[in-house]
């Protein structure tokens, strides 16, 4: 298992640190998964699963496909499910609330400003910096 932890890991693009900021966990214990020092608990197993939509089976075995397919409606149901959860950063909630109460013609205004930001040169560098980054750290931890 301490194979496609590393392998789910870098397939999401994260770093140990960010991978066990994801589930609650210390970077040290991701790193010990990785080398086989230590076996997660079902907790944390069923943990990694839920967080980022991997196939159990898979994880533990290395059976069927990595990830489990989900439709928009699952993926949004989700999304909406721990938002409501989330108490600790109240401006989701209230961004939400907003879209709530946007018109179409709004939503196709978002739309366009939102892909003309993500073409940003800055937003394209920050994401190739980041990009660049990641791989940097992952080969240090191979």
């Amino acid at each position: 298992m301490n194979e496609r932890i590393k392998i789910l890991r870098k397939t999401l693009k994260l770093t140990q640190e960010e991978f066990a900021n994801a589930i609650g966990a210390q970077r040290a214990t991701i790193a010990n998964y990785e080398k086989g020092r230590r076996v997660p608990i079902n907790t944390a197993i069923s943990l990694i699963c839920t967080k980022f939509n991997v196939n159990e089976d898979w994880l533990r075995t290395g059976e069927g496909e990595m990830f489990i397919t989900r439709d928009r409606s699952e993926i949004i149901t989700d999304f909406m499910t721990e938002l409501l959860k989330d108490q600790e950063f109240k401006y989701k909630q209230e961004i939400i609330e907003l879209l709530a109460c946007t018109t179409m013609e709004e939503w196709a205004v978002m739309f366009e400003f939102s892909t003309k930001v993500a073409a940003l040169p800055s937003i394209q560098k920050a994401l190739a910096e980041r990009k660049k980054r990641l791989e940097k750290e992952n080969a240090t931890e191979e």
